[in-house]
């Protein structure tokens, strides 16, 4: 699958930026989203090729804003990958459970993420 256009979504404006870091050098468009909300409405609008989602958000968390992508026709094949403070076993689990394809714990290396976009 060749990523063109990526979202990332994070309520915290530094792990925002780490991860636009990370992505860098990917040659990929970044689109960003700071909440559940935003996420949802502009997987609509930019059809992304992947969405990086945190969980922990104000309003609607990243859990809802899965199922919400997970569920709506226009959305539902976009691959989500978490990234979180949350990541024991359970969390996994429950983030499969919602949709996502993935979880990486925070704090993360760069090599993380771009070794997730390649396994895509």
């Amino acid at each position: 699958m060749a990523i063109q256009k990526i979202l990332i979504c994070d309520d915290s404006p530094t792990d925002l930026a780490n991860l636009k870091n990370a992505l860098d050098g990917t040659d990929c468009i970044l689109v960003t989203a700071v909440n559940g909300e935003e996420v949802v409405q502009k997987a609509k609008s930019e059809k992304p090729d992947v969405i990086f989602l945190d969980i922990v958000m104000p309003g609607m968390d990243g859990y809802a804003a899965c199922r919400a992508l997970r569920d709506d026709p226009e959305t539902k094949s976009i691959p989500v990958i978490f990234v979180s403070s949350k990541h024991q076993k359970a969390d996994r689990v429950w983030a499969q459970m919602q949709g996502a394809k993935d979880l990486i714990a925070k704090p993360f290396e760069a090599k993380e993420i771009t070794d997730k976009l390649s396994a895509l």
